[in-house]
């Protein structure tokens, strides 16, 4: 062997050597390492890059104090100044509200009778540079600029934890600003009080989205308090340790040169300051920052290691895991420690053994977002269905989109209905069955919010309700979803009358046109002048926040009976395609903003669209299925602040990704069937339970080969288009075969 060549050999063995303990490294990183929370900062994502713990009940986070849509998680990627750090926030939403108990620390005296300004004229806020950013799941950082302060936040299931980092003591101190609000938020009436020195207690009641927000709160720090100013509604108090008003803050300083870090904590509750001392008690660890930073990390990773993903792309790891991040955001907890938690009316409910939860965005995540905590968050499920139990009882109905315990009416439908009747259906009952059938039952027969249009004619007329084709449509659907409660309870004549009803889209569904049409109260004539691709925004319109191009496809429940509308699978699948390669201009003067990621016609960005792509399953056409999916996970999301098509909305807009990104989806959540797409992974396995793992592999699959050639479950040939929850959950195998283009005789 010739030297030259030895060393050739030598060094490609080293390499290759090197190359091995890189993959070794890269398999053994810690998948929490892999997940942005920038990601959905930027766009129209409306996500916070704060710290939380999984479903925790704070979330603390900066807030830029700038209004607007773009802000209603109160942060955005394109901001340069931040006013504080809110310790509750929602994730990805389209109305801002929250933000409650805005905290920022200083190093000299501010004018608080500037408190309560809007931000230009706020007397703390200070300039950051993204460049200085950092957030990992349950921790952020940031250095401000202006009093030259590092600030550091996480927060374990019930205590919101900052610590700041003085580097100029010139008067080290914090200011807490209860008149700080956001977009639709106010506060009614707020107090603190300096019970020692180093505690701070009170409460903060608003009105806004939720009409009757009550938080009282407890903040506890790890320096004495040696001086303080508070202010009230602009009047600026120098004395006295107890302070009430509308609007009312302070400043609270530590002695110089003590310490050049604070750590402060802050507990919540709906309830009264007593529960959020309670909650203290039992969730402020005297460990310190560092503990509940480690305990809270350790607590993603055990969740985000419940689906583990096998592929050499980096860049898919980094999207699927903040994606799986983001699907465990929402819904919050909300009970204190003891129980207790506050309703609507002021009476406060006790949860015994069970934990309450809030942030309940409903019409986003029936879709998809509750049907993932179905396999991966069972024991939660009974949790939230508990709550939601007992939101029916104050309130005589399901809930629709309930913020802090109250009922906001936000959007249209009545998915409480549908996602108890799917978790029901799936085996997920530890709750009281007969109590959810009757909240299912009494919801869908109320008189409310279009239902007493709905039971009269069949339908909406759109001349008596605007978006009545979007609310026909789904009634329809939840119908049908108490409809197979009732069945499975044997209650035959509720199935049979629900049945019936399910059928209202019929009356909707244009021929001549193929679209779903506003219909008049007469029963025979269409909403004129018809342009399917009008968007008007919540009203004067047939359409919730959409058009007829991206709304007359939600017929989840009887896909066979549409497709015979439209005159068999051929027309079905020369309308469906059109929909995406349609071109992409929205008419109208009053354009919902919520319609975007369009891909023609169909509007990733927005939920109504997720379930569309895998109609074609149902028409014989399931690689036209794949090539869609396939497109969608490619052009709608990244690894960029704006890496999100549209609003999160508590883990929808993500569950969409983790669902399609495995290789199938719940199309029809509550009917236990998951359609099959376009797998992105080499190998997924997903924990069932200790001893069961259900393992998705899809050989060959890359950019390239996004068709399905073959698939079997447990080592059988499937020839289905579609794998059941049961299926899923008694754990197995399903094994894909890619290709680079169709096999069209596979699920035919």
């Amino acid at each position: 062997m010739g030297k030259p060549f030895f060393l050739f050999v030598l060094m490609t063995i080293l390499l290759c050597s090197s190359c091995k303990r890189e993959n070794q490294a890269n398999t053994q990183k810690k998948l929490t390492s892999f997940v942005d929370p920038f990601i959905g900062t930027g766009g129209h994502g409306h996500t916070y890059p704060g710290a939380t713990s999984p479903f925790g009940m704070v979330q603390p986070s900066p807030d830029n104090g700038t209004a607007g849509w773009d802000w209603c998680s109160g942060y955005h990627i394109t901001d340069s100044i931040i006013s504080g750090f809110g310790q509750l926030h929602l994730s990805g939403t389209g109305i801002g509200d929250l933000a409650d108990l805005l905290l920022m620390p200083t190093n000299e005296k501010v004018d608080l009778s500037l408190f309560g300004k809007p931000r230009d004229s706020l007397p703390y806020t200070s300039k950051f540079s993204h460049i200085n950013e950092i957030a990992s799941p349950g921790f952020y950082s940031v250095e401000l600029d202006d009093p030259n302060t590092k600030v550091e936040l996480t927060a374990n299931e019930y205590v919101a934890f900052h610590k700041y980092s003085y580097h100029e003591e010139n008067e080290p101190s914090f200011v807490l600003d209860l008149g700080y609000a956001v977009n639709w938020d106010a506060p009614t009436e707020s107090a603190i009080s300096l019970e020692n020195e180093t505690r701070l207690v009170g409460y903060r009641h608003s009105s806004g989205w939720a009409k009757n927000q009550k938080v009282s709160f407890v903040v506890d720090s790890s320096e004495p308090i040696v001086d303080h100013i508070f202010v009230a509604d602009g009047k600026v108090l120098e004395s006295g340790d107890n302070i009430e008003g509308t609007k009312t803050g302070g400043q609270f300083f530590f002695k110089k040169n003590s310490s050049k870090s604070v750590e402060l904590k802050i507990a919540v509750s709906s309830v009264s300051i007593d529960n959020a001392k309670a909650n203290m008690e039992q969730y402020g660890s005297s460990n310190g920052f560092e503990s509940v930073l480690t305990e809270t990390e350790n607590q993603w990773e055990k969740l985000l290691s419940k689906i583990k993903v096998e592929t050499p792309q980096d860049s898919l790891k980094t999207i699927f895991y903040t994606a799986l991040y983001h699907t465990q955001i929402a819904p919050v907890l909300f009970s204190d420690v003891n129980g207790a938690f506050r309703l609507q009316n002021d009476s406060i409910f006790q949860a015994k053994n069970w934990k309450a939860y809030s942030t309940l965005s409903l019409w986003d995540t029936f879709r998809a977002e509750n049907p993932l905590l179905n396999i991966i968050q069972p024991e939660r499920v009974n949790d939230i269905i508990k709550s939601m139990l007992a939101y029916y009882d104050e309130q005589g109905r399901l809930p629709v989109w309930t913020l802090y315990g109250n009922e906001t009416n936000t959007m249209t439908g009545n998915h409480g209905v549908s996602v108890i009747a799917e978790a029901y259906l799936k085996g997920i009952q530890d709750y009281d069955v007969e109590k959810a059938y009757e909240a299912v039952k009494t919801t869908m027969m109320d008189d409310i919010r279009g239902l007493d249009l709905y039971q009269k004619n069949g339908y909406i007329p759109f001349d008596l309700m605007d978006e009545s084709v979007t609310i026909s449509l789904e009634f329809a659907y939840n119908d049908w979803c108490v409809a197979q409660m009732a069945k499975a309870l044997g209650k035959n004549e509720d199935y049979a009358y629900f049945m019936n009803r399910s059928n209202a889209y019929k009356h909707l569904f244009d021929p001549e046109t193929g679209f779903m049409r506003g219909k008049s109260v007469d029963g025979k004539s269409w909403n004129e002048p018809f342009d399917p691709k009008f968007s008007s925004h919540r009203e004067h319109t047939d359409y919730t926040e959409g058009n007829a191009w991206q709304h007359s496809w939600f017929v989840l429940h009887d896909v066979p009976g549409f497709i015979d509308l439209h005159g068999g699978n051929d027309a079905f699948t020369t309308k469906l395609e059109q929909l995406f390669t349609e071109t992409s201009e929205i008419s109208g003067d009053n354009i919902s903003a919520d319609i975007s990621g369009l891909v023609g016609q169909y509007a990733h960005g927005n939920e109504p669209s997720h379930h569309i792509a895998y109609i074609f399953n149902k028409a014989n056409a399931p690689w036209k299925t794949q090539y869609w999916v396939r497109k969608i996970l490619d052009s709608q999301y990244s690894t960029q602040p704006d890496g999100l098509s549209g609003n999160e909305d508590c883990g929808q807009m993500s569950a969409w990704y983790v669902f399609s990104a495995l290789g199938f989806y719940p199309m029809n959540p509550a009917s236990g069937q998951y359609e099959l797409g376009s797998p992105l992974f080499e190998k997924a396995t997903i924990t069932i339970s200790d001893t069961k793992n259900f393992v998705v592999s899809a050989g060959n699959t890359s950019a390239t080969n996004k068709y399905i050639q073959t698939v079997k479950l447990n080592g059988k040939s499937l020839q289905r288009t579609y794998i059941t929850h049961n299926e899923l959950m008694a754990g197995g195998t399903l094994e894909f075969e890619m290709g680079p283009n169709p096999n069209k005789n596979w699920g035919i």
